[in-house]
């Protein structure tokens, strides 16, 4: 992407400045995954309260914009971010009485491979000149009451339900984006600010005659300008990329000792009714290594399975850990497929398969590791959606990892496939009815991991596909392992709760859960059966009852004999 941009900034007649302007321009990666932002704020509230709160909104929104997840949208990254601001500004206005009042207007683009993004709240202006037509972007928070017409009625700090306004739209060469204060756009009329973009090509002075003819025409207010220009739209991302790969064909199907590419396949790991996973060897620099490859049957190359395919290899270099199998770079893919790194060991449900029986510590350790692996997954904004032994891996170097983001779910990447994809055993209850996958079925799947691990069962019996289960009371783990102690129980009962209030709400509350064990337990009591809460009671019942059955069935004996 080639931008230029310049900005000019000038107090006018106030005697104080409380604008503020500043942009972005990352490099290599970061400028391909994430883009430039500009942004221009407005402070409002007197000279150190609208400076303070206008330079620390744009400086935040530069820094903290970067630092959001690449799996995160344009448009969540700057919602979240701007929500956090909104909220240290509150903060900030109560902390003293000088403070109160401190708010700002803020106006953000983020210009991103051959898209712009736009973020506005308040009444500066954000307008795109393209050919001889100039647009307005944004559109003015102030009242509509002609007594009113500067009084703002949405800006960061004013309200602590921040609403921002976000467009987006598609990037052309030769787009010119003016970001400027109130301080411009209210003394030059939409000709005159059309004809002075249009009529200097050169940003740095086309900035500096917007605020100039601004305080000219009579400003009272505080003139700002940022103008940007793109020479050249920006390359695809590393997702346009791999769509982009959605070209190549599929390999046909590959036996030992077949080759592909610089691969040598050594065996058919798994074969679903949609993918096929091949061990291969690669010899590079002299070296041979162990990969594993991942692809569609032929059978299956419809949109809907490449698509999903080529989102999961998007999503799985996203996760960078110990605690996911790591994607492998390939150059020389002449077919549609990706590599990972290849790790002996077996799946949680081939150690179930061959009678393995998980000790209690053995549990607690697995799900520590878990949680950890699905805590990092849901910071990433990645719903895992099948989480069960089946996608859990045991290496033999002792790592747990989570495999599998096949019908995983990201923020603005949602799958053109049915709302809830998975296992019916693992799936949480609302996931039967109108609900969507979220972090909280997530957490119930592994709270139903955990039981299969311990107990070899299901907390509610095996759920067959296309069945409409009742869920009424999970079944205690004790029932099948006497030895459970008191807080594993409650635990994996929480997890297990019908309600998604119930449950736990983030994976690192159950994790905190389980590694304090033993030591500050959760004081949930037990679900004890009804002959175990009241042993006299339920004797007394039992005898009346004998006793009634008895008095019965001799009123009838002696009425047929």
């Amino acid at each position: 992407m080639k931008v230029r941009l310049q900005h000019e900034s000038q107090s006018g007649r106030r005697p104080y400045n409380e604008d503020y302007a500043g942009a972005s321009v990352p490099q290599d990666e970061v400028l391909i995954e994430k883009g430039i932002v500009l942004a221009v704020a407005d402070g409002v509230g007197g000279h150190a309260r609208g400076r303070e709160a206008a330079e620390y909104a744009v400086r935040s929104l530069l820094a903290d914009y970067y630092a959001t997840p690449d799996t995160w949208s344009v448009e969540k990254s700057l919602t979240e971010v701007l929500r956090a601001i909104n909220r240290w500004l509150q903060v900030e206005a109560r902390r003293t009485d000088a403070l109160v009042g401190m708010a700002t207007t803020l106006s953000a683009l983020v210009l991103r491979g051959r898209q712009f993004h736009l973020a506005h709240i308040g009444d500066s202006r954000a307008y795109l000149l393209r050919g001889d037509d100039c647009t307005q972007l944004s559109e003015d928070h102030t009242w509509p009451h002609p007594e009113l017409s500067n009084v703002l009625r949405r800006a960061l700090g004013l309200d602590p339900h921040l609403q921002v306004d976000i467009l987006a739209g598609e990037l052309e060469a030769g787009d010119r984006f003016l970001l400027c204060t109130d301080g411009v756009w209210n003394s030059l009329d939409p000709a005159r600010l059309t004809a002075l973009l249009r009529q200097t090509p050169d940003d740095e002075q086309a900035a500096r005659l917007l605020v100039t003819s601004a305080i000219q025409a009579g400003s009272q207010d505080n003139c700002t300008a940022l103008v940007a220009t793109v020479s050249e739209p920006g390359a695809e991302n590393l997702r346009d990329q791999l769509l982009s790969g959605a070209r190549l064909p599929l390999p046909e199907r590959l036996r030992a000792g077949d080759s592909l590419d610089d691969l040598r396949v050594l065996e058919v790991i798994h074969q679903s009714r949609v993918t096929l996973l091949y061990r291969v060897e690669r010899i590079q620099d002299g070296k041979t290594e162990c990969l594993v490859l991942k692809t569609l049957r032929e059978e299956a190359g419809d949109e809907e399975s490449i698509s999903a395919l080529i989102h999961e290899e998007w999503l799985a270099r996203r996760a960078i850990g110990a605690a996911f199998p790591q994607v492998r770079k390939h150059a020389r893919r002449s077919r549609l497929y990706y590599l990972m790194d290849w790790y002996p060991g077996e799946t949680l449900r081939q150690r179930l398969e061959r009678g393995h029986r998980f000790t209690l510590q053995e549990v607690i350790d697995l799900g520590c590791r878990l949680l950890r692996g699905l805590a990092q997954l849901h910071r990433l904004d990645i719903q895992h959606r099948d989480i069960k032994p089946d996608n859990l891996h045991l290496g033999q170097d002792g790592q747990l990892r989570i495999l599998d983001l096949g019908v995983a779910a990201s923020d603005g990447l949602r799958l053109a496939e049915i709302n809830n994809p998975g296992t019916p055993s693992y799936m949480a209850p609302e996931l039967f009815g109108d609900a969507t996958a979220t972090v909280s079925s997530d957490l119930y799947a592994c709270a139903v991991t955990l039981y299969q691990l311990l107990t070899r069962r299901y907390p509610y019996g095996e759920i067959e596909p296309f069945q409409h289960p009742v869920f009424r009371q999970a079944v205690p783990p004790t029932r099948y392992r006497p030895e459970t102690p008191d807080w594993l129980e409650n635990i994996l009962l929480r997890g297990l709760a019908i309600r998604p209030a119930d449950r736990f709400e983030t994976a690192e509350e159950f994790l905190l859960a389980l590694e304090r064990g033993a030591h500050r337990p959760l004081t949930t009591p037990r679900r004890l059966p009804l002959v175990e809460r009241y042993p006299s009671r339920t004797l007394q019942l039992v005898t009346i009852a004998s006793l009634l059955l008895n008095l019965v069935l001799a009123w009838l004996l002696s009425r047929h004999g």
